[in-house]
């Protein structure tokens, strides 16, 4: 380990232990930049303590080394005057067939390949498979990209937000067509490289990966899961996810049991429960479940520390 991560480590581990004692999950609000004032009596609800807030990459970089973070501002000061705290996430991979949320030069320069590569997705019980698009972190030149606006990010808002969250680690792409030098083993490094990238530049705020499936994995069968888990524990990395189901199979085959295998020994999780995890319904009552039953399943089960609520969540409607 270099001396700046062993500084990066120490720099975060006092914040870390600050936070969190309680066993019962801090509610936070997910949503997307420029909602806020639209649901602020949502956000200064006396049960919300924060917001965690989407920004894509595109939105962030403008042009080559052109960075306008100004939207981050906006949202960080609006929300300090509430007394609410800031999780921004920053999403490399999309989810619509019209989503390409990459600066122009990464889709169009030749050393990076398009940039982007096609991807499907099936979220919640009520959704069709549709596709999306996933940024080719395995590509050297993309990442180096990528990462640059991670550092970039913690020069300017370092120990102002809560913490930064890079984005899932799933991702289904058509891997006997791909054209672009994907691996399973290169995919898994490349996210190791820019958790590890993150954790270096912010050495005050959380840096907090998500974590569901790898693709090729199952039942950590490559020991992506086990060693990613092991990683965060050894240098301070929260982790967490974009859903919480209860005991739902394919998590339980993935990252559910090792979230209960580090309950407590990892400085945060914070898990979500998003739109399509809404419409995942208890199989004992055919019903949805209702918030007690993610509030219970996260605090026992997950070890959970911060749920990030959908705005479409019931219970949130009710002011």
């Amino acid at each position: 380990m270099t001396r700046l991560f062993k500084m990066a480590v120490l720099g975060c581990l006092t914040l870390s232990l600050q936070l969190f004692t309680a066993q019962t999950p801090q509610n936070y609000i997910y949503t997307s930049s420029g909602d806020l004032k639209n649901i602020e009596k949502m956000i200064t609800r006396k049960d919300i303590g924060g917001v965690q807030i989407v920004y894509n990459w595109r939105a962030l970089e403008t042009a080559k080394d052109v960075y306008d973070f100004s939207q981050i501002e906006n949202d960080m000061n609006y929300l300090s005057g509430l007394n609410r705290k800031l999780f921004i996430q920053l999403q490399d991979r999309f989810f619509e067939p019209e989503a390409r949320y990459v600066p122009d030069y990464i889709l169009k320069e030749k050393e990076y390949n398009g940039g982007l590569v096609p991807q499907y997705d099936n979220p919640g019980e009520n959704k069709p498979i549709g596709n999306g698009w996933v940024t080719q972190q395995w590509n050297p030149a993309v990442q180096e990209r990528y990462q640059k606006l991670i550092g970039e990010l913690a020069k300017k808002f370092d120990g102002k937000i809560q913490g930064i969250n890079l984005p899932e680690t799933s991702i289904d792409i058509d891997m006997k067509k791909d054209k672009t030098g994907f691996s399973c083993d290169r995919y898994f490094q490349a996210e190791l490289d820019n958790l590890k990238y993150a954790r270096n530049a912010f050495k005050t705020s959380y840096v907090l990966q998500y974590v569901n499936f790898f693709p090729c994995e199952w039942e950590n069968d490559h020991q992506y899961m086990s060693r990613l888990f092991e990683f965060a524990h050894k240098n301070n990395i929260a982790l967490g996810g974009p859903d919480i189901v209860p005991n739902k199979n394919a998590q339980m085959k993935n990252s559910y049991p090792f979230f209960n295998q580090y309950k407590g020994k990892l400085p945060l999780v914070a898990m979500a429960v998003q739109e399509p995890t809404l419409t995942y319904k208890n199989p004992k009552t055919k019903k949805p479940f209702t918030k007690e039953e993610f509030v219970d399943y996260a605090e026992h089960y997950l070890g959970v520390n911060i749920i990030f609520w959908s705005v479409e969540s019931p219970w949130l409607r009710n002011y």
